[in-house]
């Protein structure tokens, strides 16, 4: 049966809806808003009616959800640059994290440093912006992965072998070393990224529903990183897609993304060397995620660096609950 017509009409508005519930409106105060704003001629029980039916599908209650617009504002702000920051130098982007607030916040050019350096800054955070789109979504497709690899990547000339927004043509690899000695290593042979890639994201949608507490949730995302990179799909940007992507288990149950903090940067490139070579390079037949000791470790790593977005999430209730009292005592 087709849908109702007031869910094709608020399903493209559906993060304004929640907003503004979160905010405080009524349904009937939401409705007069969302017609303002649209002309959209829908009730307050379409309203509610809208949001009843979408409730399961957006999972717990988002992170930020409660807080006021303008505290909620600021907290989304600065976790996109912490995030930022942390992942653009996890790739050597030696914009520091004042410098990088500088151009988000006030759209600043950082002398001495390259146009390069400042567009990851910009396309990551667009990116940040395509994961918040896609934590109500139910299914996550090759197409979602190919959007975030387009924002990520800095314009570059066209190059057949290095497309951007589309599994890798050429191979690569990455060097390390074990017993003393570089080694280096291959990673999915272009041939074999697409039937991967549709063994990974089978995986991502197996792995979603069973998360609901945190640790569940930080299980998925170290599974689902350990195997993205194990397979590295595209020609370059791996580590930063794997690290937007794979926090959607953490978003979609309630919980502040992870951030991997730039001063653990050689301790989770260590990592990730000793699962590719524990597990030596992914064929289209291999089992995507053999088990080895180096996955508890990246866990607990993930664990340890969760604290910062956790942190900042804390200090935006506590304003939030300091307002309240002191709106109270007028």
């Amino acid at each position: 049966m087709p849908g109702k017509p007031y869910q094709s009409k608020l399903k493209q508005f559906e993060s304004e809806v929640f907003e503004l519930l979160d905010a405080g409106c009524s349904y009937r105060k939401a409705a007069v808003e969302l017609n303002r704003r649209h002309g959209l001629g829908i009730t307050h029980n379409a309203v509610f009616s809208y949001v009843r039916s979408r409730r399961p599908a957006r999972g717990k209650q988002l992170f930020y959800d409660g807080l006021s617009p303008d505290i909620r504002e600021q907290l989304l702000k600065r976790i996109a640059a912490e995030w930022t920051h942390d992942s653009t130098a996890i790739e050597g982007n030696t914009l520091s994290l004042g410098e990088t607030v500088k151009i988000l916040e006030l759209g600043l050019t950082i002398s001495g440093k390259s146009l390069r350096e400042h567009e990851e800054v910009h396309g990551h955070a667009r990116a940040i912006d395509l994961i918040y789109e896609m934590i109500p979504r139910t299914k996550l497709t090759s197409e979602d992965l190919f959007a975030l690899h387009r924002t990520v990547m800095p314009k570059v000339p066209i190059d057949a072998l290095r497309p951007v927004g589309a599994w890798k043509r050429d191979f690569n690899g990455t060097t390390g070393v074990a017993n003393g000695k570089t080694l280096y290593m291959e990673y999915a042979a272009p041939q074999d990224v697409p039937r991967l890639m549709e063994k990974w994201l089978r995986m991502f949608s197996r792995l979603r529903p069973t998360v609901g507490r945190s640790k569940q949730a930080l299980s998925a995302f170290t599974r689902l990183h350990m195997v993205f990179v194990r397979i590295h799909p595209f020609f370059d940007g791996n580590g930063r897609v794997a690290r937007l992507v794979c926090n959607l288990p953490m978003l979609r149950t309630g919980f502040p993304p992870v951030i991997v903090p730039e001063e653990r940067r050689g301790d989770y490139i260590d990592l990730l060397w000793e699962y590719q070579y524990a597990t030596g390079t992914i064929r289209r037949t291999s089992e995507l995620l053999p088990e080895h000791p180096s996955i508890r470790k990246f866990e607990n790593l993930l664990m340890e660096s969760w604290d910062k977005t956790v942190r900042l999430v804390d200090e935006a209730r506590q304003r939030e609950k300091e307002r309240k009292r002191t709106n109270k005592t007028k």
